[in-house]
């Protein structure tokens, strides 16, 4: 074989693709059954495949211009242009999200066409138990169906996240051997925890969301958050939880956009006397408002209030600082953070620098996309600057 792909997920389907139509002779492994398995669940079933304001500023990476190289020559008008020409029908959503109007099994199935059509071999339910480089510097890879000689090649085997669809760290460990360095890998995209204090505070909003900004590690996005029973989720707290580390803190702004000083002051001035949770249910889930009274003893009509009690209110719900006690783990990560050091590759083809004929991409690489396609959107872009090189 010219080219042995291992891991036929988004960038390993991609790359093979891409291989194959320059017409080397490729071998796709995949240790599940079928290919494809996180494309398949992602995006509610209908597949995130990118975003239309993809930039080197979505992504996370101790070396933040790595990921240009490969954006700009592969970006998602090329991707679109894929999709358009096997028919599939998408539409955009919020924030230059595109997805499918059917199923994300469209996208999994032309990514297999364009396998096909490369004459590229895909042997699924086949797993690897060995890399090795023989003498004549040809790669060996020993799998459960015998063993395969090739001259390039690409692992493609993923993160760590979502263990049920078949996560592994072989690429960290084809990595290692190889003796290419490795950034500490963490979940991503990810809910957050409370500490024992908050879960027992706020545990019983589970169900609960709001328009929020949540900050951490400098990034502020505002999108939905959501309480969960054990802490805190939707979109605003996992792009935050990317840029978020252990005993720091994530600040949350509850009111974005709304000058609840002045409005207290307001209503303080009209001599009414409403109570400070009826205001703030203008603006939160009536269930949220009480909570956050009950909780921070805010008994006292808004006539009565005095100005630092405004100011204390106030600061809380629009810079409420939350120190998470962690995350919810792999399991609930959408993508794993940190991997393989962008520093031994080579951007442009994604190659290892010491080691000729060595290829990482996609999620194993230290490239983490945030929320909206933008991890799709790594892929293949990553996909196709190996494939056109291996």
């Amino acid at each position: 074989m010219d080219v042995v792909v291992l891991g036929a997920g988004a960038a390993g389907l991609m790359c093979a693709a891409e291989a194959g139509r320059r017409g080397r002779r490729v071998l796709l492994v995949e240790h599940n059954a079928q290919v494809g398995r996180k494309i398949l669940i992602s995006g509610g079933g209908r597949c995130n495949f990118t975003n239309r304001h993809t930039t080197a500023e979505n992504f996370l990476s101790r070396n933040p211009h790595f990921a240009k190289s490969a954006l700009a020559r592969f970006g998602p008008a090329d991707f679109v242009a894929m999709v358009e020409r096997h028919g599939i029908r998408y539409h955009e959503k919020t924030l230059g999200q595109l997805f499918c109007d059917g199923t994300a099994a469209e996208i999994a199935q032309m990514l297999e066409a364009e396998c096909a059509a490369g004459k590229v071999r895909i042997q699924t339910g086949c797993a690897v138990a060995a890399v090795r480089r023989n003498p004549h510097g040809h790669f060996e890879v020993e799998t459960s169906r015998g063993t395969v000689t090739c001259h390039s090649l690409v692992v493609a085997t993923g993160g760590l996240s979502i263990p049920k669809v078949g996560a592994t760290p072989f690429g960290y460990t084809v990595a290692r051997q190889f003796g290419v360095r490795l950034v500490e890998c963490l979940p991503a995209l990810v809910p957050l925890t409370f500490n024992a204090a908050d879960r027992a505070r706020f545990a019983e909003l589970a169900g609960v969301s709001a328009d929020a900004v949540a900050t951490a590690g400098g990034r502020a996005f505002r999108e939905k958050l959501l309480f969960t029973h054990r802490g805190l989720s939707g979109p605003a707290i996992l792009q935050a939880s990317s840029y978020w580390r252990s005993g720091q803190c994530v600040e949350i702004d509850l009111l974005p956009g709304v000058d609840l000083a002045r409005e207290l002051t307001q209503a303080r001035t009209t001599g009414v006397k409403s109570e400070v949770r009826t205001l703030l249910s203008r603006h939160l889930v009536k269930r949220l408002a009480d909570r956050w009274c009950e909780v921070h003893g805010v008994t006292k009509p808004t006539a009565v209030m005095g100005d630092r009690e405004i100011a204390a209110l106030a600061e809380g719900l629009q810079a409420w600082k939350v120190v998470p006690a962690g995350t919810e783990g792999y399991e609930k990560a959408e993508v794993t953070s940190g991997g393989v050091d962008t520093d031994d590759l080579a951007s442009k083809t994604m190659e290892c620098r010491r080691v000729p004929g060595l290829y990482f991409i996609g999620e194993v690489v230290d490239v983490t996309g945030q929320l909206g396609g933008f991890n799709f959107q790594w892929a293949w872009a990553s996909g196709v600057a190996a494939g056109q090189s291996a």
